[in-house]
Order: C-alpha cells, then structure tokens, then sequence
C-alpha cells in the first residue's frame, strides 16, 4: 500500500463537547499519523470556500452557519491508504448507520453534526490540505 494523506476536520459539535483527544485517539488507533494539526474559527468567507461543491444544495446555507459558529480542528494524516483508512474509521455521514466503533457511531450527535469531515479522493485531499496548512506545517 502506498502512503497517503488526508485531510480532517473535527466539527464545532466535537470541539464544544471536549472530544479532539478522543477522536485522536480513534484516528490513531486505526494506523493514521496526524502529521499536522490546528485549532482554527472558521470564517463564514472560509466555509463558504471550503464547501463550495454544495453550494446549491438545500443545506448549504446551514453547514456555513454551523461550520462557522465555533473553533474546528483542522488536521492532516498520514498512513497507508489514508484516505480509505479515514473515510472507514469516519463511519457512515448518518451516525445511526455508521458501524459500531467509528468516529460518527461513537461521537456524532446527528447526522447534520456527526463531528467529522474527511477528504473523499486524492485531488480533493491536496486542494483541502492546502486551503489550510503551508507546507512547512506539515511533520511527518
């Protein structure tokens, strides 16, 4: 397997209810580094960028909002097949069908606030890591 990198956000509902060090200790217990990570207040402007594929769906308006209403924690992890790896310890994006164990199963309040964000391909990893880290921020 080759060694990739992902990109991760812990969402506002997960930074309110204090479980970073829980749910970093989920990513790393399924084999991920976190190679760089940050606490960041996202921007209306920023939410609005970094969810711009959504733009016209229903529900835009409420991610922006939700997104923007308290810190994030903006990560990058590294390992085998990384972003496979996340998207499997992520679990499913409605928590009621995500596998016992992942993140969303064991944190995710709803499926609007289900705490995490994980890249979905290779080219959307590079554009998200790069919206949010330079690279000298980046340790692996």
């Amino acid at each position: 397997m080759a060694i990739q990198r992902t990109f991760s956000i812990i969402k506002p509902d997960a930074t309110r209810r204090n479980l970073t060090g829980a749910i970093n200790a989920t990513i790393e217990k399924a084999g991920l580094r976190i190679v760089a990570q940050k606490r960041v207040h996202m921007t209306r402007a920023q939410a609005e960028t970094f969810y711009a594929v959504h733009k016209e769906r229903p529900f835009f308006g409420e991610l922006v909002e939700q997104m923007s209403a308290s810190p994030v924690v903006v990560q990058v992890l590294e390992g085998d097949d990384a972003i496979a790896r996340y998207r499997a310890v992520m679990g499913a994006t409605n928590p009621e069908k995500a596998d016992e164990g992942t993140i969303r199963k064991l944190f995710a309040l709803n499926m609007g606030e289900n705490s995490v964000h994980g890249s979905d391909s290779a080219e959307n990893a590079a554009i998200e890591i790069a919206q949010w880290f330079a690279g000298n921020e980046i340790v692996g």
